[in-house]
């Protein structure tokens, strides 16, 4: 839903997916996240994330600040070391270039703006095709030369993210949206698990469909607050609606007023009957996800709950499910549901294709997973060993003792390996693990990233945890 595009997770990066701190510093190797820190500097998406390069079997590197948002420098060529001096004419510079580069009107303008709008008539309701940006009549002249639609509906105005172009440049902001079928999906498992509020990050076609279901029903109680960084969206929702908000370092662009704004909406009712659903960038660094939506939890256990309700705030978190054991290792509550989430402007991610061709998209949630019900008609089905639905090629290992496919397909165990294998791969007696036959064995000159040392990844490097 969000746009898909921003830093790829460092540990995989390769060609034309390195992130855009490795092509800062060119010919550095394997730039690793350390976070964000206080007093980091800031360009136009908010406080810079601090990076370190790492060199394969040597000690760590020099640090230095890349942007959250961007992962190619042609989109924001933020950069700078962290022990470098900057001078005061450089700060200036860099504080008017930051304000040069944010929207032209603030959020409270477009509110304004679009109470104006919405009182024209439709033969003068307009809106501008190449500045993304609705036209009142006094702006005409000024984009006479640009494309724009006329006779902007209401129902246009209602649906936002199916009148604004998708931001699909994929190195930056590859943006897909959820079809009908997911987004209903989403909306009825809400309701019938007793939500009624929806803190979207990053969901807008969600969150526009909750709010035209309240604008028509009137016994309709789900509320939600848009949080996102395309800023495109306060032209058509109010400052309770929508937050400009950069996910990767959970920056509120309105400043407190924002802040103060998500966190009312998570402390109604005492922070009871809330849910989290994101869907962040695909090639964004999962660590700084993971900070910023624990940050966002933890705004709303400052409710002071006690007892067996403190515990994690509900969320349901969309991604690929090859990026499982990431997330598990930040939110080991977690667990990843079969049914597949497909997008309405992505060539592959769509359901009912099959094999490999079918959406790799899952959703995680620290929900009961009996509790979650899937739709049978599409070929779901329940476990009860397993107490959760399945997939219909999802078939229950009895040596695993568990359904263990990850993508639709059936999967085989492997006794060598003692877990559940992929159809397409076969034991490797030189890897001592299982491969696809295509495979190059490189098990002689396997090893860390970082140390050069056999037994893990860079992920899990100790050096690396221990800087």
């Amino acid at each position: 839903e969000g746009c898909r595009g921003l830093p790829r997770a460092a540990e995989g990066c390769r060609g034309r997916g390195r992130n855009m701190a490795a092509s800062a510093v060119g010919s550095l190797c394997g730039p690793a996240l350390l976070g964000a820190v206080p007093g980091a500097p800031r360009c136009p998406h908010g406080p810079a994330l601090l990076f370190v390069k790492t060199s394969q079997g040597k000690e760590e590197g020099r640090r230095f600040y890349a942007c959250s948002a961007c992962r190619d420098r042609k989109d924001c060529n933020f950069f700078q070391w962290e022990d470098e001096k900057v001078s005061e004419t450089r700060l200036a510079a860099r504080e008017e270039y930051n304000r040069n580069h944010q929207p032209s009107f603030t959020h409270r303008q477009n509110v304004e703006r679009y109470k104006n709008f919405v009182q024209l008539p439709l033969s003068k309701r307009r809106f501008c095709q190449e500045c993304q940006q609705l036209l009142l009549p006094a702006e005409w002249e000024k984009h006479s030369n640009h494309q724009f639609l006329c006779d902007i509906s209401t129902a246009q105005l209602k649906s936002p993210s199916q009148l604004l172009y998708p931001l699909e440049n994929k190195k930056t902001n590859a943006q897909y949206l959820f079809t009908d079928r997911s987004c209903q999906f989403l909306l009825d498992l809400i309701i019938d698990l007793g939500f009624r509020r929806v803190l979207s990050v990053g969901t807008p076609r969600l969150h526009e469909m909750i709010q035209s279901n309240a604008s028509q029903e009137e016994d309709f109680r789900v509320r939600s607050l848009l949080l996102d960084i395309d800023f495109r969206y306060s032209q058509f929702y109010t400052e309770d609606e929508f937050c400009h908000y950069n996910m990767f370092n959970h920056y509120f662009f309105g400043g407190e007023a924002a802040h103060e704004t998500c966190r009312k909406f998570l402390h109604e009712d005492n922070g009871e009957r809330v849910i989290m659903v994101t869907d962040p960038p695909f090639g964004g660094l999962v660590e700084a996800l993971a900070s910023s939506f624990k940050k966002l939890m933890s705004m709303w256990m400052e409710t002071g709950k006690e007892g067996p309700n403190n515990q994690e705030m509900p969320m349901f978190w969309i991604f690929p499910y090859f990026f499982e054991s990431r997330i598990l290792e930040f939110f080991p509550s977690f667990s990843m549901m079969d049914y597949q989430v497909d997008y309405d402007n992505h060539a592959l991610y769509k359901h009912g294709k099959t094999g490999r061709r079918q959406s790799p998209v899952r959703i995680f949630m620290n929900l009961t997973p009996s509790m979650i019900v899937l739709p049978v008609e599409e070929g779901y089905r329940f476990c009860a060993i397993c107490q959760r639905y399945v997939s219909s090629g999802n078939q229950h290992c009895e040596i695993c003792n568990s359904c263990t496919s990850k993508d639709g397909r059936r999967w085989k165990h492997c006794g060598l390996c003692k877990k559940c294998v992929k159809p397409s791969w076969f034991h490797c007696n030189i890897c001592n693990c299982c491969a696809l036959q295509t495979h190059t064995c490189e098990k002689a000159d396997a090893g860390c990233f970082i140390c050069g040392k056999a037994g893990h990844k860079r992920s899990a490097c100790p050096s690396l945890s221990h800087t």
